[in-house]
């Protein structure tokens, strides 16, 4: 399900047409760009609100936002890839499962040594 920029302004109490414009221009919000019009899609819709909330909750300006949103973008990327990674050992024979979660306690007890 794609939304236009019309809805997310009505969605998002408060957001001014320039601002979420801005946000695309600074590449924040990556909606697709068809035939001159934008449609977002419910994960974008979900940025334009953080990035909203982060504006009006905590007073952030464009220099620390960008780099927020840099951090989050960070987070999220290692996730997934810890999710793939999950699934990869997880698809593995038993005894290699085994060995794996051996190392990674072993790693974890030299870590707070």
């Amino acid at each position: 399900m794609t939304i236009t920029f019309e809805t997310v302004l009505t969605r998002v109490g408060g957001l001014e047409g320039a601002e979420l414009s801005r946000w695309i221009e600074n590449r924040w919000v990556l909606p697709d760009n068809r035939a001159d019009t934008f449609l977002f899609r419910e994960v974008d819709l979900a940025r334009v609100r953080l990035i909203h909330e982060m504006r009006r909750d905590f007073g952030l300006d464009d220099d620390a936002l960008e780099l927020v949103l840099s951090l989050l973008d960070q987070v999220y990327g290692l996730r997934r890839q810890l999710r793939v990674l999950c699934t990869a050992v997880g698809s593995q024979p038993e005894p290699v499962r085994k060995a794996i979660l051996a190392q990674l306690e072993s790693a974890r007890d030299h870590e707070e040594d």
